[in-house]
């Protein structure tokens, strides 16, 4: 349309295309680099034909304009502007309508579905010089306030109420507030702020995908790291070694526990905050996304007087949840269950919790040998690591114990290999394990906005159904993306294999045989693997083929 409209030579927007894909960017955003065009026919040419609405900013006060809506950094990146906000809808002033990043960063950042409204961009660029002023003074303001932290006491000694009032109406004080609520209100699992060379970010991992939320102030680093420190009880001298530490914050009516952990960077502290929700624990197993036959094994496994439960799975797979759901439904009056972590994540009124301190001696294997000498009926351990505690565990899942536990393996028939990897004798593997759950986590579909997706047949029969799956009755879905969600996904479901230890599994493992040998035996016994029990979480339409893929990528 510039081309054909003559405000732009054909030799031009061709070496303009080009340089758009070098660069990976839009055709617009290099018009607008290049100064191809001029601001007002590149505006007028873009409103028609995108269909989109002209809007002269000359004509708006710009002190006039919603300040609070996105972040002054996120708007001088991606060059906008709040216009206003209506309902779910945010009103966007831009010059390049078509950067599709820019409008995905604006809907996680607001919740909001954006409606763009075309503007000149030398007119934009001007508010923008104007806004991003201000916000410095203020982000300025903010990282150099006149405030300091009582550490001349012991803060281990005063509560958590006492610490929070020393810098109460501190800027950062509002700042962590803000951001470990509006983690909590995006469902984040974690927080990372992480200090660089030029610059300072806040990223939160929101259904197990990591997303950059803001960039204060470099300045900001070492009275946040303090403030972070102070609540979290560790030692704000201390720069030069990572730390550990916990804090709690009162939200709504439920106080919800954070890990905090600290990281000694070329560039000043990197801290991770770990939200631990008690209530996780308490969701029931249903709403973990077990299958009916998955979850009658588990629960009859789990019911024995005596044995071994394994649950694998990669890091950040909801190992934990999933072996605190089962502490849950066993934890009863007539019990007694004692735990060994590192450290407990989520704090469960009845159960023995134990936290591993190598420096101090309390080593899993430790704690297992001093635990059964506690009359124990439930034991779980955190995760075997070495073939001390692993041996202790199997000698008490033979002793009239049920020992619940966790393993790095990729699937259920490996972890028996990987016992006997570390050395584990045979005989004590097969009389020991009753259970192994390997499972992942994959993101939910939302509900509002998901759609049904045309795949082709070979791609269905490639990703592992059935020619007779495929019998129409069903559709596959996909993720559109809305203002009640991030890019089409809301939440997570598990994906479950689950495989008990039969006599003919037995027999295999006292032959030493390998991993695939006892996969063949479990399939034929109607043990699903991974890949097939995410299948039917993609025919019920609880998540896309993609994901599906993207977590079971074997």
């Amino acid at each position: 349309m510039l081309v054909h409209a003559g405000k732009l030579n054909a030799k031009t927007a061709e070496e303009l295309v080009r340089s758009s894909r070098d660069k990976r960017s839009s055709f617009v955003a290099s018009v607008i680099a290049a100064g191809a065009v001029s601001p007002s026919d590149l505006a007028h040419t873009l409103a028609t034909a995108l269909a989109l609405p002209l809007l002269d900013l000359s004509a708006i006060d710009a002190l006039k304009l919603p300040k609070n809506i996105i972040d002054a950094k996120l708007a001088s990146q991606y060059q906008i502007v709040v216009l206003g906000k209506r309902g779910n809808r945010v009103f966007i002033g831009g010059a390049d309508p078509t950067d599709q990043e820019a409008a995905e960063r604006i809907k996680f950042a607001t919740q909001l579905a954006p409606e763009w409204v075309i503007v000149e961009h030398d007119k934009l660029s001007k508010i923008l010089e104007t806004s991003g002023a201000n916000a410095n003074e203020t982000m300025e303001a903010l990282a150099s306030g006149d405030f300091e932290f009582d550490v001349t006491d012991d803060v281990t000694t005063k509560p958590d109420e006492e610490v929070a009032s020393d810098v109460e109406d501190a800027p950062v004080v509002r700042f962590l507030q803000k951001m470990l609520i509006d983690a909590i209100n995006l469902r984040a699992s974690d927080l990372h702020f992480e200090p660089y060379e030029y610059h300072y970010r806040v990223r939160f991992r929101v259904d197990g995908e990591l997303r950059e939320i803001t960039q204060p102030p470099l300045a900001i680093k070492e009275k946040l790291s303090a403030r972070i420190k102070v609540i979290s009880r560790l030692d704000i001298s201390e720069k030069r070694v990572p730390q550990d530490g916990r804090m709690k914050l009162k939200f709504g009516s439920k106080a919800i526990d954070f890990r905090v952990s600290t990281l000694p960077t070329l560039f000043g502290e990197k801290i991770v905050i770990r939200i631990l929700d008690p209530s996780s624990a308490k969701v029931g197993i249903e709403a973990l996304g077990y299958e009916k036959i998955e979850k009658d094994r588990l629960l009859k496994a789990i019911a024995r007087p005596y044995g071994m439960v394994l649950v694998t799975g990669p890091t950040g797979s909801g190992k934990t949840v999933s072996l605190y759901t089962c502490l849950n439904i066993l934890n009863q009056p007539g019990v007694n269950i004692s735990t060994v972590e590192d450290p407990a994540e989520i704090n469960l009124p009845g159960v023995n919790q134990v936290n591993v301190n190598d420096k101090a001696g309390l080593t899993f294997s430790a704690a297992l040998k001093s635990f059964l000498r506690q009359d124990p009926d439930i034991i779980m351990v955190g995760e075997i690591r070495d073939l001390e505690t692993a041996d202790i565990a199997m000698k008490a899942a033979q002793t009239g114990h049920m020992v619940m536990s966790t393993l790095h393996t990729n699937d259920a028939p490996t972890t028996l290999t990987r016992l006997a990897n570390m050395g584990v004798a045979a005989f004590n593997i097969a009389a020991s394990v009753l259970l192994i759950t390997a499972q992942r986590l994959a993101r939910k579909l939302c509900e509002n906005c998901k759609v049904p997706a045309d795949y082709p047949r070979e791609a269905l029969l490639k990703a592992g159904f059935k020619p007779e799956d495929l019998d129409g009755n069903w559709k596959p879905f996909r993720a559109v993306g809305c203002s009640m969600c991030s890019n089409g996904y809301k939440g997570r479901v598990g994906i479950y294999q689950v495989m008990p230890i039969s006599e003919e599994i037995q027999r295999i493992i006292l032959a030493q045989g390998n991993a695939t040998e006892i996969a063949v035996v479990a399939q034929r016994e109607g043990v699903r693997d991974l890949r097939q029990s995410g299948l039917l979480k993609v025919r019920s339409g609880m998540t896309t083929l993609e994901e599906l893929i993207s977590v079971t990528n074997e």
